[in-house]
């Protein structure tokens, strides 16, 4: 599907929007209800001032989003002139004609200063379809103080086994203090990035190099039995009501000893202004197995896009060109605390010394955003990209299902053996209706 989109003029700074012609234009935003997310709405009156432009906002939970997302597009339904799309969406709706190129934002954006890995992930046939709002990958956060009273010491890089033991360890229910939060949300953005990450570490992929699913394979048996027990165990109860959201107030009250998550919410559980733990967290990789030592953390971007059947392409691009600036990250840091800082997209913030002082995980997660390699996820060959996803157009349909199945099994109706059986049974009818192997 070839679109033509007419080249349309972006500015940084604000001076440049004061633009009469848009006194009356409103543009409705998509946005998921993360703590950035909230940050960006927070201070958007003063684009708002700046430039005339109204912005009218729908804040939504991650899988809810994405399902309103996807069919707007897809009908060009136009209910949404910006939306909050990740690394997933970005280049398969790009390439499909669906979304504004985003390659003439003016000089004063400056592109060079983007980390080339996360543009390159929201990228398709050398154009960028989405700008990014914030990067990240996964490591592991913890509670420092539980382990020096345990007497427990976190290695730099732990494996699954060493992670269960000291959830075990750590567990005291009758002070509703929790070995270990994971996700348990189903939802292929929601559980299975997690759980993704935790197969390839095991050894595991969706796909062999035929399209065959593998969800019975005995690394998905592994990570589901590692999933199972430890959770069951050492998790907070009502797991399956828990995404990232959800676990990172568990974790910022003080309810988790381990948490694998984002590196993005690293802003917010160092801020002592909404976290509990500020001062007791630390932070090492995501875990990993003898059956494939360098896996680790996912790759991820949210990023702000523009669909081509919003008609106001240009006040658009210039709240894009605002929202993802590096001004708009020091505004984030002079107004919220450098530690609340959008991360992972620029690298002016990393060479910003308010910044480093702030987030003692900087460094970290800037090595692993520029280290984790979408190409090659896995121990085997895979005919795909995508370290916590799989870059097909199929997989939000395979993956949620899967996510379902798995929740299921958290919940106690099935078990883990079921749960994959007809997780990869679905995988299969799914890749066979949509003509794999192409």
């Amino acid at each position: 599907m070839k679109v033509f989109v007419k080249a349309l003029l972006g500015a940084v700074a604000l001076a440049g929007f004061a633009l009469p012609a848009h006194a009356q234009t409103t543009l409705n935003i998509a946005t998921v209800n993360n703590s950035d997310m909230i940050i960006m709405q927070k201070l958007s009156p003063e684009f708002e001032k700046a430039t005339g432009i109204k912005l009218n906002w729908s804040v939504l939970e991650e899988n809810v989003l994405r399902q309103r997302m996807t069919t707007d597009i897809a009908t060009k339904g136009g209910q949404y002139d910006i939306m909050t799309i990740g690394a997933y969406e970005t280049p398969i709706w790009g390439k499909l004609g669906w979304l504004v190129t985003l390659d003439d934002l003016g000089d004063a954006y400056d592109y060079k200063d983007l980390i080339p890995q996360v543009t390159s992930a929201l990228s398709a046939g050398g154009k960028l379809y989405a700008v990014p709002f914030y990067a990240e990958s996964s490591f592991t956060f913890y509670r420092k103080d539980l382990f020096d009273k345990a007497g427990l010491k976190m290695p730099d890089k732990p494996t699954y086994a060493q992670i269960a033991e000291f959830a075990d360890k750590l567990t005291d229910k009758s002070k509703e203090q929790y070995g270990i939060c994971l996700r348990g949300k189903p939802g292929w953005g929601e559980n299975m990035a997690f759980f993704t990450t935790m197969v390839n570490a095991f050894g595991g992929e969706w796909f062999n190099m035929k399209w065959e699913p593998q969800l019975t394979s005995d690394a998905w048996k592994s990570s589901i039995n590692w999933y199972l027990d430890v959770m069951k165990k050492d998790g907070p109860p009502g797991a399956t009501a828990n995404g990232h959201n959800e676990n990172r107030a568990l974790f910022a009250t003080g309810h988790c000893a381990m948490w694998i998550d984002a590196t993005s919410a690293a802003g917010y559980i160092y801020n002592p202004k909404d976290s509990q733990v500020a001062d007791k967290t630390a932070f090492t990789a995501s875990p990993i197995t003898d059956k494939n030592p360098k896996a680790s953390g996912w790759s991820w971007a949210w990023a702000l896009a523009i669909p081509v059947s919003s008609q106001k392409a240009d006040a658009a691009k210039k709240f894009l060109a605002w929202a993802t600036s590096k001004d708009y990250v020091k505004l984030v840091g002079e107004t919220q605390g450098w530690v609340s800082a959008p991360p992972g997209t620029r690298f002016s913030t990393y060479a910003n010394p308010d910044y480093i002082k702030a987030a003692p995980f900087a460094k970290t997660v800037l090595e692993a955003i520029q280290t984790t390699d979408p190409a090659h996820c896995c121990v085997n060959p895979v005919p795909y990209t995508g370290v916590q996803f799989v870059a097909i157009p199929e997989f939000q349909a395979i993956g949620t299902q899967v996510g379902q199945e798995i929740a299921a099994a958290l919940a106690g109706s099935q078990t883990g053996e079921q749960a994959l059986e007809k997780g990869q049974a679905a995988a299969e009818r799914a890749m066979k209706a949509a003509g794999y192997p192409k």
